[in-house]
């Protein structure tokens, strides 16, 4: 077996996976901590380093990978996530750069890339990104239609909410989200315009209940979908395995014949 292969091989193993893992939890630890005034004041120069150890592991792994599968790292998206959020790491955090520290902690969303059940959240939020770009498109629809309403209707009597086309995109918004949406705006207006239920009470239904939950029936059902590919791929390779071995047993018996 080449170096490459055995390099390989050992990126495939479950400890090293889990390993992996552990080190993204634990620097996720040390990045919080990083935060905590009296702790870095005790321990800060022994934190910063297990930081760069952390960061030391991380680069490795990826240099592992650049060797072991050479042009395919960068034909896997997963490599490509991998490889950007560690490059941001590694970018010094002094001078114009100096933002780019808090970014550190992007580190922690590596366990995407490593935990198979959260890669499967991941995968079945993107595939359902078609679907809800035309469910966000019918959404923009109704909020402009909403806003060009309600601007015309309340927008003189309460400018601060309706004045302008932004300001009622917004205060739908917050009505949308039934944060404060009948103490807090509809029954003021209320109070001006007594039928303004007429209009927010159909948004809500509409919005809220339809809408939104439309969103969340395209992302559970692209989940489920992207499970199920991952289960026949699982079965698949399973079948694969056993006619090879059969295959390898009657060779023998054929051979000892």
């Amino acid at each position: 077996m080449s170096l490459r292969a055995r390099t390989q091989a050992i990126l495939d193993r479950p400890l090293t996976r889990n390993f992996i893992l552990g080190v993204i939890l634990f620097n996720a630890i040390i990045l919080g901590l990083e935060t905590v005034e009296p702790v870095m004041a005790v321990a800060g120069p022994l934190i910063l380093a297990l930081d760069m150890i952390c960061l030391a592991v991380f680069v490795v792994e990826i240099a592992a990978k650049l060797f072991a599968q050479r042009g395919q790292f960068f034909r896997k998206g997963w490599n490509l996530f991998d490889f950007v959020i560690v490059g941001i790491a590694l970018v010094p955090g002094s001078g114009a750069f100096s933002v780019l520290r808090a970014l550190r902690v992007l580190r922690l969303l590596r366990v995407l890339s490593v935990a198979p059940s959260m890669r499967r959240v991941v995968e079945g939020l993107v595939t359902a990104l078609p679907g809800m770009a035309s469910v966000f498109l019918l959404m923009a629809l109704l909020f402009y239609i909403g806003a060009v309403v309600s601007t015309k209707l309340f927008g003189a009597a309460f400018p601060d909410w309706f004045g302008t086309l932004g300001l009622s995109g917004y205060t739908l918004f917050q009505i949308m989200t039934l944060e404060s949406w009948s103490m807090g705006i509809v029954r003021p207006v209320m109070e001006v315009y007594p039928y303004a239920w007429v209009f927010f009470l159909p948004f809500i239904l509409v919005t809220t209940f339809a809408v939104v939950n439309l969103l969340v029936g395209l992302i559970v059902n692209s989940m489920q979908n992207a499970h199920s590919e991952e289960e026949h791929a699982a079965t698949d390779s399973y079948r694969d395995d056993v006619m090879a071995r059969l295959n390898e047993i009657e060779r023998l018996i054929k051979a000892r014949n």
